[in-house]
């Protein structure tokens, strides 16, 4: 009998798990339950090329329609999945569908962290194409912008906004930039070069409050910070983090703390039932259990859980990695620097837009922040991932090249 895998969620993971199941011989029905109207596409240009005008809408989507066709790939797209029923083996789709399972596949994702205070017309948030469709009536030259969240989300919003001649004042609670995920060195390079292209940056300070236009009270004209200062605006950018959607694996009794909890092979505490992408928490190796939201944990851990559907689990032993473009540079990310007690600079980053930051803990390399510096950040994945320790002298010797170093 033809057995049926259903993938709910048509992001990264959910396309790429199709596609896998196919890769990994599985020769039943797939049928994958997307809430946008769209084929799968790749979000992280939605802030950067495709708000730039740069690329389509055609050109970010991760396969065109004639794959899933090809592959046998059933897409049930603007719909969304309300509940699963675990005894009768079902995911119950808004309108009361009901579609039966031998395996099922938990992609939902995440969704943005909002305001308290909502409701306003003008205050956007950058998740899916409709968000960027809303943010492109304000790309006039000289309209005024803030940006809540001095996140990469926030920083690259604001770099595209400056190439549209758009004032822009990015506002972070902490007190620098990027506070979360990079060290200090990485904060001041990145708040100097926004601050020469004219972006204003206030740190150390909340929101206190949005302000009502008089008139139009569905319009925000500006925002109090909890300084007492005021701050005017046109629109208002919301980039504060994300939500891991877990409510439909909550509701069906599954393992949930933080994120859909999986082990390293994506299965659930469903034996039936598997997950992957931003809304879980599972084993990353040689960094413990977290929840990770990047394209490439998506990827990974969807072929991950294709091969379990398939009955030839291989564990998802892949180094996290991370990127984020900003103007002319590529910060590229190996390896989580959280609990590093050392940090060596290769390049001066005060002088220069390419460098790598190397984060070590005990002599060990853990992480690397690489800034148009890709030669060292594939060589640090490998570094890495292999765990080798090597001399911070010979990190920070930016007189011959890496490889020679590390060979």
């Amino acid at each position: 009998m033809e057995q049926t895998c259903i993938i709910v969620g048509a992001g990264h993971a959910g396309a790429q798990l199709a596609a896998s199941l196919r890769q990994e011989g599985w020769t039943g029905r797939i049928t994958m339950v997307g809430d946008e109207p769209w084929l799968p596409y790749n979000r992280p240009p939605l802030s950067k090329a495709y708000l730039a005008g740069e690329k389509t809408f055609d050109e970010i989507l991760i396969r065109h329609a004639e794959f899933y066709e090809r592959q046998g790939i059933e897409l049930v797209l603007n719909a969304s999945a309300s509940s699963i029923d675990r005894p009768h083996k079902a995911v119950v789709l808004s309108d009361g569908a009901r579609l039966a399972y031998d395996k099922l596949a938990l992609c939902t994702g995440a969704r943005v962290r909002r305001l308290p205070e909502d409701g306003f017309d003008n205050v956007l948030y950058l998740r899916n194409r409709n968000d960027l469709e809303a943010l492109r009536v304000y790309l006039r030259d000289g309209a005024r912008a803030v940006i809540i969240g001095g996140g990469y989300i926030g920083l690259e919003a604001a770099a595209v906004l400056r190439k549209f001649a758009v004032s822009v004042t990015v506002i972070e609670a902490a007190s620098r930039v990027l506070a979360r995920v990079t060290a200090p060195e990485l904060s001041q390079f990145y708040q100097r070069v926004h601050a020469e292209k004219g972006v204003e940056i206030l740190t150390g300070c909340a929101i206190a409050g949005l302000v009502a236009d008089a008139k139009k009270p569905n319009l925000a004209v500006g925002l109090e910070l909890d300084n007492g200062r005021s701050v005017d605006a046109d629109f208002i950018v919301v980039g504060i983090g994300v939500v891991p959607n877990t409510e439909l694996a909550e509701a069906a009794g599954l393992e949930v703390s933080g994120g859909i909890v999986t082990d390293i092979c994506a299965r659930t505490s469903d034996p039936d039932i598997f997950a992957a992408g931003d809304c879980t928490v599972h084993p990353v190796k040689d960094f413990g259990t977290l929840r990770l939201e990047s394209v490439g944990n998506a990827v990974e851990q969807a072929k991950a859980a294709a091969s379990a559907i398939c009955g030839k689990p291989r564990p998802d032993h892949s180094l996290p990695w991370f990127w984020s473009d900003q103007y002319d540079l590529k910060l590229q990310t190996a390896g989580i620097s959280t609990g590093y007690d050392r940090i060596v600079m290769r390049g001066d980053a005060e002088a220069s837009a390419s460098f790598a930051a190397f984060y070590l803990r005990q002599g060990r390399l853990i992480a690397a922040d690489c800034v148009n510096r890709a030669s060292e950040f594939l060589l640090s994945k490998k570094l890495i991932a292999e765990g080798r320790e090597i001399a911070p002298e010979q990190l920070a010797d930016d007189s011959r090249p890496f490889k020679e170093i590390v060979a």
